[in-house]
């Protein structure tokens, strides 16, 4: 069967009599008569080929392709439901959050940022990674409905965005506790020639530490560049190095003692940015975590 053949009115009554569990109820429900729909699931039980339901005098059961079937129904139709409700500036059952996160922000501060949203299960998260571009030509899409980065957008003309200053944090210095628990470092000065991992390149944070070092004259010993929030959280953990980097990525490292941080700058700075577009049909649960203090998701 072609999806042009697969008739979405009978797949509906369908949808309303396995999620009623009865025909009499969606009927009512649906203002005609058990025959009626009866026959419509039918011609769709003779379309897919199989049946959906067991019938049972007038118990229904579903089959394991209605299972199949109601699964992609509940989708179908709640994606509908959903539609409807974000046209009319309303909540209807599931809410879809699209959150995009550039690949060099901390994984930790994104989940601090999305946390009031855990525990509520009408929500449902989808989560990408990617480049900044990547992620803004996909906003501009309606495919996101929201992009987390580290760095502001550029103004233009043909594509208008709000751009909003969620909080900043010191980037610091960590290092191991079984060798920095009582140590202090100078920064810039003290890091001469010591083992260090960066953030890579493409990080907002890292031009502003170079410069920093070349204005003092002082070369680390570079060991590892990562533009990674992740990795770069596992090899601060694991190497032994000193590690650059905020501390909300280390943020369980540091409360567990397993990391310290040994100095930081109030020069080098990583600020968080919310990046939507002006669209008119807005998601309430989206429109509160933006209006929350700007240093809610930043803490440790």
């Amino acid at each position: 069967m072609q999806l042009d053949q697969l008739n979405f009115h009978h797949l509906f009554y369908f949808w309303r009599v396995a999620k009623l569990g009865h025909l009499t109820r969606a009927a009512e429900e649906l203002h005609t008569s058990q025959s009626a729909i009866s026959a419509q699931i039918r011609q769709l039980e003779e379309r897919i080929g199989e049946d959906l339901f067991i019938r049972e005098g007038r118990r229904l059961t579903l089959t394991d392709t209605g299972q199949l079937v109601l699964a992609y129904a509940d989708n179908i139709f709640g994606l509908g439901q959903e539609m409807l409700g974000r046209l009319e500036g309303r909540s209807v059952g599931i809410t879809r959050l699209r959150v995009g996160s550039v690949a060099t922000l901390s994984r930790n501060y994104q989940e601090n940022w999305i946390r009031p949203l855990l525990a509520n299960p009408a929500i449902v998260l989808t989560l990408e990674s990617g480049l900044l571009e990547g992620l803004i030509a996909r906003l501009v899409q309606h495919q996101l409905d929201v992009v987390l980065a580290n760095e502001t957008v550029p103004v233009h003309p043909d594509r208008p965005l709000h751009c909003r200053f969620l909080g900043s944090q010191s980037i610091s210095v960590v290092g191991p506790a079984s060798r920095w628990k009582s140590q202090s470092l100078r920064i810039p000065d003290d890091l001469d020639g010591e083992d260090i991992a960066l953030p890579g390149p493409r990080h907002a944070s890292r031009a502003q530490f170079d410069a920093l070092c070349a204005s003092s004259g002082v070369s680390p010993r570079i060991r590892a560049e990562v533009d990674d929030m992740a990795m770069l959280r596992l090899i601060a953990r694991d190497s032994g190095w000193l590690t650059v980097l905020p501390e909300v990525v280390v943020q369980d490292e540091l409360r567990a003692g397993v990391l310290v941080t040994v100095g930081h700058s109030t020069i080098l700075q990583e600020s968080f940015y919310a990046i939507t577009t002006p669209h008119r049909h807005r998601i309430a649960l989206l429109e509160q975590l933006l209006s929350r203090p700007a240093e809610s998701a930043v803490g440790i």
